[in-house]
């Protein structure tokens, strides 16, 4: 097996660490929290996610956010996006490039964005369609790659199938 000559850690503290915290989170804290993380040379850091606050509360700041945090050079301040409206909210806060989420199983795909996996990677190609003529970049996940909790075992050529799919569309 061949591995890559370099990886790149993504810290999604800022996001995925705060989005489900029972206490409130201050705009100001966040933005101080990306800034830490600069300061401690993170290459790659997801900062907030663009969805819809009904359903994700605590990250109903996310523009605030972004428009609050210092940019370090050479770093990248990337943001989650479910969906066309929710990468429009981050093209219009300035957001050089997000991340789309798929999974590798339909039971946590449906259980965590009320969507099969087809219905999302057709979401996702839109997203990564507008997002190309925007000139954003976009980061693909592959939640439940490694297994599922609801389902256990995933086949590795069904991660291997999306994964394509998500290469295709243009995410990286």
């Amino acid at each position: 097996m061949r591995y890559p000559p370099r990886v790149t850690v993504v810290e999604v503290g800022p996001r995925d660490g705060l989005q489900n915290e029972a206490a409130e989170v201050s705009t100001a804290d966040k933005v101080a929290f990306v800034d830490r993380l600069s300061d401690a040379g993170c290459p790659v850091i997801e900062v907030s996610a663009f969805v819809s606050p009904k359903w994700v509360p605590r990250m109903a700041d996310a523009a605030e956010v972004f428009a609050g945090i210092r940019r370090r050079p050479g770093a990248r301040y990337t943001a989650l996006v479910p969906n066309v409206a929710g990468l429009e909210r981050a093209l219009a806060a300035n957001v050089a490039e997000v991340a789309i989420f798929a999974a590798a199983s339909e039971t946590f795909s449906l259980r965590n964005i009320n969507q099969t996996i087809e219905q999302s990677m057709a979401g996702y190609q839109n997203v990564c369609a507008r997002a190309e003529q925007a000139g954003v970049r976009v980061r693909g996940y592959l939640s439940t790659a490694f297994g599922c909790p609801y389902e256990g075992a995933v086949a590795v050529a069904r991660v291997v199938e999306l994964s394509e799919a998500l290469i295709a569309m243009g995410a990286f």
